[in-house]
């Protein structure tokens, strides 16, 4: 195993997870919003410094990077996405997402929305194919309006895309690739197969929406790298938990990557314990982001939900909320509200100096002594003590009529109180016998983790020594992989229904060793898993789950029983439906290829007494109505394998803070992990 790099750019923060053999570094730099290649970049570099080396050397040896963004998530949220044309079938116009929400403009303008005289009957037969001069017609029209790109999305494309496809091919024959003027086209049936005309168009909006600026930053990172001699392929992470070269990536993929890396993390973490049931807290400067694994299943959603659009391509279930380090703190009509809104990565928070002018959790945290101003990731960035309270004084002590300290706690409160409430209700959500683990991670986690876990009842905290990289360190390990999907609609009664799979199968395997080759892979290095979709034929409810690979050639009744049990199951006790009415709508098929990972070993126990790791004290202010209170401040890094500390203390590292309150206490195991126990 040679080098590994994997980045992660957050709203704040851009992340780094760099592996040379046993050596291991981790990087935060700031994440530059104009232009994501620059933080990138720089974030490699710092990465090199750490590693000893020229930026060159270590991009010539690297063996892997893996690289996932927020491109996609900023585009939809700022609205500043391609200018798009979308076809529809006649009648369908107004399932377009043309609607605007308050203060944001619609994804697609009505007027560049046309529908198109053409009909697939559910069964897959082509009943009227749209005229090409009527294509053209169209296509012509939304170009002069405008449009960067065109989308098609008809009504049952999912049994068949001929028609969708003559769209493409007409406007390909007018506007050639290889013209300065080719103008894409994307089918809503390359994005999904799975039923809902309403989400898949959404579905193919969002992916047309963010192309653009997506293509432009992965193609300028990937140029940006071999400049510097490297001379691999860059990998995307997925929101499938996989990742792939750029030149296989659509861009609907990369939402949320980041945030289902972690959870992926968080579940690998859990699988060191044995936890079949955890809670993953993802808390940086911008956002909140929850995920659970129930049963040893990670979360996992069939018709997200995109920036508030339904689509149906299937993702990690992963649920964010405007909690974070930059979340701003306001006082309206009397009372204090922190949140939704972020200061994010510029001006970011008071105390960063960037401009900021509005007080945040992070300038909370500063003023109440949990961090130090001359030791942010690792004295690296010094914070603005004086400039914080000032803030803080004006626009939230005064207007409340108390201190800046008591503002500060009641900004902390608030915040841990709220995310602690979220989480108590997942909890709850998840039944089980005993409480999930949670895991945490984030640059601001590890400092507000205890309290939000009091809130939910939850005893028992892992955080590791890489949580505020956690989601870097997560891709680190993941492969390379590709999700494939065959609609199939079969009723779930005699084993001969499923002989026709064969060709599903067949149809699928050839894409997947196709993409594998593209990879760099041959077939044999691939692993494939199947999974099943089964519908209710008279409910609207669907149920995903996994199953052997060969199942089809060697089906018995009692695996029948099994998928139908299952699905029932899943599908929940308040839709339960008669097993005659369930129907096999369609399979998956992932492969995967294996490609370097980072693994988590196991270090010797403690062989100095826990002393030696103390920095010193530090005055914090804890508790309403008392004065600050002097605690002991420790060195994350010299805290090792048996090593256990009692709240109230304050652990440092060079990206993060734990804060231990009283009633808890900390135990560093054999994996270098974090343990925190409620004892009280």
């Amino acid at each position: 195993m040679g080098y590994t790099i994997d980045i992660d750019t957050g709203g704040t923060f851009t992340d780094g997870f760099f592996v040379n053999q046993e050596q291991v570094e981790t990087v935060k730099v700031p994440t530059t919003p104009h232009d994501l290649t620059v933080c990138f970049l720089e974030c490699i570099s710092a990465g090199a410094a750490r590693l000893g080396v020229k930026v060159e050397d270590l991009l010539y040896k690297v063996d892997i990077i893996r690289f996932s963004n927020t491109i996609g998530t900023n585009t939809i949220i700022q609205r500043d996405g391609s200018r798009l044309g979308l076809l529809v079938s006649a009648g369908c116009e107004d399932l377009a997402p043309t609607q605007s929400e308050e203060g944001k403009s619609p994804l697609v303008i009505p007027e560049m929305v046309l529908g198109i005289e053409e009909k697939t009957s559910p069964s897959g037969e082509v009943v009227k194919s749209p005229e090409e001069q009527t294509i053209m017609g169209a296509a012509q029209k939304l170009i002069d309006r405008g449009a960067r790109c065109l989308v098609a999305a008809f009504t049952n494309s999912e049994f068949n895309a001929e028609n969708e496809r003559l769209v493409r091919k007409t406007v390909k024959n007018e506007y050639p690739r290889d013209f300065l003027g080719s103008v894409p086209v994307f089918l809503s049936s390359d994005i999904s197969r799975r039923s809902g005309t309403a989400e898949r168009i959404n579905a193919a909006v969002l992916n047309a929406y963010i192309h653009a600026k997506l293509v432009k930053l992965l193609y300028k990172a990937g140029e940006d790298l071999r400049r510097r001699l490297y001379r691999k392929s860059l990998f995307i992470v997925h929101s499938n938990g996989a990742v792939a070269r750029v030149a296989k990536t659509r861009a609907i993929y990369t939402y949320n990557s980041g945030p289902a890396a972690g959870l992926l993390g968080a579940h690998l973490i859990g699988r060191l314990y044995e936890a079949k049931d955890l809670i993953s807290v993802d808390m940086g400067g911008t956002s909140f982001d929850i995920g659970y694994v129930r049963n040893g299943q990670a979360s996992y959603t069939l018709k997200p939900d995109i920036e508030g659009l339904r689509v149906n391509v299937p993702m990690l279930d992963i649920r964010s909320l405007g909690a974070g380090g930059g979340s701003i703190a306001s006082v309206v009509n009397g009372t204090l509200q922190v949140g939704p809104q972020s200061a994010g990565a510029l001006p970011g928070p008071v105390c960063f100096d960037l401009g900021g002018m509005e007080p945040t959790v992070t300038d909370a945290d500063l003023i109440l002594g949990i961090l130090d101003p001359d030791y942010f990731l690792g004295g690296t960035m010094k914070l603005n003590y004086k400039k914080a309270r000032e803030i803080m004084e004006e626009k939230v002590a005064q207007p409340l009529g108390v201190s800046v300290e008591t503002a500060a706690r009641e900004i902390k409160g608030r915040i841990d109180t709220s995310m602690g409430r979220e989480l108590k209700n997942l909890k709850n959500r998840l039944g089980g016998t005993q409480d999930p683990l949670l895991v945490v991670y984030g640059g601001a986690g590890p400092a507000h983790c205890c309290d939000m876990a009091k809130v939910a009842g939850l005893k028992k905290i892992v955080i590791t020594p890489f949580s505020a990289v956690f989601s870097a360190f997560s891709s680190s390990n993941m492969d390379v992989g590709h999700v494939y999907y065959s609609r199939v609609d079969l009723p779930f009664n005699e084993k001969k229904d499923f002989k026709g799979m064969a060709q599903f199968m067949a149809i699928m395997e050839k894409e997947a060793e196709r993409d594998i080759r593209g990879e760099g892979f041959s077939s044999d290095q691939a692993e494939f898993q199947l999974a099943l979709f089964v519908e209710s034929k008279k409910k609207d409810i669907e149920a995903k789950f996994d199953v052997e690979y060969d199942l089809f050639n060697n089906l018995k009744a009692k695996d029948v029983k099994r998928i139908i049990k299952t699905s029932l199951e899943q599908m929940g006790s308040k839709n339960l439906t008669a097993p005659k009415d369930l129907m096999l709508a369609m399979v998956s098929l992932t492969a995967r290829s294996e490609v370097e990972h980072y693994k988590i070993s196991e270090i010797p126990s403690a062989s100095k007494d826990v002393k030696q790791a103390k920095k010193g004290d530090r005055k914090i202010f804890l508790q309403a109505g008392h004065n600050a209170q002097a605690i002991a401040v420790y060195d994350r890094s010299r805290l090792t394998n048996g090593h256990s500390l009692t709240g109230s203390v304050v652990v440092e590292s060079e990206q993060t803070t734990l804060f231990i309150p009283a009633g808890w206490k900390l135990t560093v195991d054999k994996y270098n992990n974090a343990i925190l126990e409620e004892i009280s």
